[in-house]
């Protein structure tokens, strides 16, 4: 397992860690994912012969949200 962790542009609503949350727990692979509202950061956990950070970072930004 691997752990990755993505700054991301300033979360306005707790509404978002749902978003973000649920989004990347649906893809094959990813163990945890973690959202820290205050931090705007995301921790995601996974193993990496099902996925690649990059695939983790594209789905983030395709749920609307900027990673820095």
């Amino acid at each position: 397992m691997t752990t990755v962790k993505f700054q991301l542009e300033p979360l306005t609503c707790p509404t978002c860690i749902k978003k973000i949350e649920t989004g990347l727990s649906r893809i094959d692979g990813i163990e945890e994912a973690k959202v820290m509202f205050n931090s705007s950061k995301v921790k995601a956990t996974f193993n990496e012969e099902q996925v690649s950070a990059d695939d983790i970072k594209e789905t983030i930004e395709k749920l609307g949200y900027a990673v820095l």
